[in-house]
């Protein structure tokens, strides 16, 4: 019998990756890039110039688009594998990133009539902007007792789709008439692929207030956080929400003669870039903690039941894997944050150094921050850079370096981000443990874990664990790719359960990275400094950070 293979797509903040995965065995046969021509969107709209306020991040909908006609052709060609033999095809995506359209699925941005307003365009998942409407969500909520909020965290993220949509019925009503869906571009894409609207049960979990026993918010919420806002569900969304693996259509004539896949090759429903990665991770059952990390961290974990857990993303049932409760929670920035400090802060000579020996500045940095003890510094950090998503959730939050002297040196400083941000993950879990979601095992996934070992290494020391890593650099496509094949189905040559094709098609490394005791020794005391500060910081003793922010607006808006 002849091999069967699956594609899954992963649509990251920057680009869009493919790849090609033979269903036996879970190896990747090929893999394709496409860079979005116009990238994260936070200045200027394209072709206008008009300029965007702090806060705001978008992207151009048809990049999705390009990127799935670019990447399929490539790893077919690359693979040298017939397109009779590839029976699925899934895609995950960064979320919540939402966008309105026309009944048919024309992005209102691509309408003349349209693009030159921001708020016709696609809101990635790090756009902020929607702060107050996400305030004035949570206080309703809140005065209401809503119950779904507890299953949040308490607190509904800027980030979600609910505050994104009521953002542009406060900001620009005419572009909420004008769209007949609002959207999650991860969906959208799948309706592009298949010519079939579907939403699916993973955002519609975590992003937008849905679970399986409640449905939606009712239409008395909605109308109280805006009138016109009453029926949002029914007249802008759908209430018919797909489990993941199903499967949502198949290939449209046009964009398999796009792609040079065959028409009605199964197309799976979307998912998560995060929540996507769990399976890929081998993870099939509780209490082993998937950290996928790359520009922020995602922590996805599963429960045998729902549990209540402040600062939590969130919990769905069969939100990440079938009968059994999904939890996530996160940090809004990790390897961002490594990159500003690269970007911004590193002196010429480093620079020349690395030049000089062949290395990029993180290369360069890692090396010279491994040389130092624990503590050496002197320096500690709030990871906050772009907000705290866990266990604090407020994107109003910002960085912190204290400790810095006339003495301090770049790499002491990288090496503080660093530490900063495995103490914001070891904040996570102890959040999840505290309130009876057991957090045994880590496994890592992304692209920090393949690039730098330090990182690693202080991550399995700040948290006492043996952390394991995916042997795929690309779990999230990989995922996607094993769910393209659930939706394909035994019958087609896949398989019929998540379960079975992680069996078949995920693994670790057998490297793992073990915490040195002396080191986490240290760390715990830096630990307990980090907690301090938090807490001060964060939990609204000393608002400074929030009333700096407020006059950089002032500032700007003169």
């Amino acid at each position: 019998m002849a091999n069967k293979y699956a594609i899954g797509i992963d649509f990251g903040t920057e680009s869009a990756r493919a790849v090609l995965v033979r269903l036996s065995d879970g190896a990747e046969l090929a893999s394709a890039v496409s860079p979005y021509a116009d990238g994260v969107i936070d200045e200027t709209l394209p072709g206008s110039g008009i300029r965007l306020e702090p806060d705001w991040a978008l992207q151009n909908p048809m990049d999705y688009v390009t990127a799935v006609k670019e990447t399929v052709p490539k790893v077919l060609a690359a693979s040298g594998v017939s397109a009779n033999d590839v029976i699925g095809i899934g895609i995950d995506f960064t979320a919540c990133t939402m966008l309105p359209t026309k009944a048919d699925g024309t992005p209102l941005c691509v309408l003349p009539a349209y693009r030159d307003n921001p708020h016709a365009w696609v809101k990635l998942w790090k756009h902020h902007a929607a702060q107050p409407e996400a305030n004035k969500l949570n206080r309703l909520a809140e005065e209401r007792g809503e119950t779904w909020l507890a299953r949040y965290g308490g607190k509904i993220s800027s980030e979600w789709f609910f505050p994104k949509a009521l953002q542009i019925l406060d900001e620009a009503p005419e572009i909420y008439d004008a769209a007949d869906r609002l959207i999650e571009a991860a969906d959208w894409v799948v309706w592009q692929l298949t010519g079939v609207e579907t939403r699916n049960s993973c955002t519609a979990g975590y992003k937008a207030i849905w679970s399986k026993e409640e449905g939606f918010p009712s239409p008395d919420f909605f109308a109280a956080l805006h009138p016109r806002m009453r029926n949002i569900v029914q007249e802008k969304m759908q209430e018919d929400i797909k489990p993941l693996g199903a499967r949502a259509g198949g290939l449209t004539a046009e964009m398999a003669a796009a792609t040079g896949l065959l028409p009605g090759t199964a197309v799976a429903v979307a998912n998560v870039d995060a929540h996507v990665a769990v399976p890929a991770a081998t993870v099939t059952s509780t209490g082993r903690m998937v950290m996928i990390m790359g520009t922020s961290i995602c922590h996805m974990v599963v429960g045998q039941q729902p549990r209540i857990v402040p600062g939590m993303c969130g919990v769905v049932e069969d939100g990440i894997l079938p009968n059994l409760a999904g939890f996530e929670a996160g940090q809004s920035a990790v390897g961002d944050i490594f990159a500003w400090f690269v970007d911004h802060c590193v002196p010429a000579e480093y620079q020349q150094e690395a030049a000089e020996r062949g290395l990029n500045l993180h290369q360069l940095l890692e090396e010279k921050a491994s040389t130092l003890q624990v503590g050496e510094s002197g320096l500690l950090a709030l990871d906050w850079w772009n907000g705290n998503r866990s266990v604090l959730v407020d994107v109003d939050l910002t960085g912190l370096l204290l400790g810095a002297t006339l003495a301090t040196r770049a790499e002491e400083i990288y090496r503080a981000l660093i530490e900063a941000t495995a103490f914001g993950t070891r904040m996570i879990i102890e959040a999840f443990r505290s309130n009876g979601v057991p957090v045994d095992d880590l496994v890592a996934a992304g692209g920090l874990p393949e690039r730098n070992r330090l990182f690693m290494q202080i991550y399995a020391d700040v948290t006492g664990q043996e952390i394991k890593v995916v042997a795929s650099t690309q779990a999230g496509a990989l995922g996607s790719a094993m769910h393209g094949a659930v939706a394909a189905g035994a019958a087609a040559g896949g398989f019929d359960s998540i379960e079975e094709a992680a069996a078949q098609m995920a693994h670790l490394r057998d490297d793992t990275f073990k915490p040195n005791a002396e080191n986490h020794a240290v760390y715990n005391e830096l630990y307990q400094e980090y907690v301090r500060l938090h807490d001060y910081f964060g939990r609204g003793e000393n608002d400074v950070m929030k009333r700096l922010k407020a006059i950089r607006a002032r500032a700007l808006s003169a």
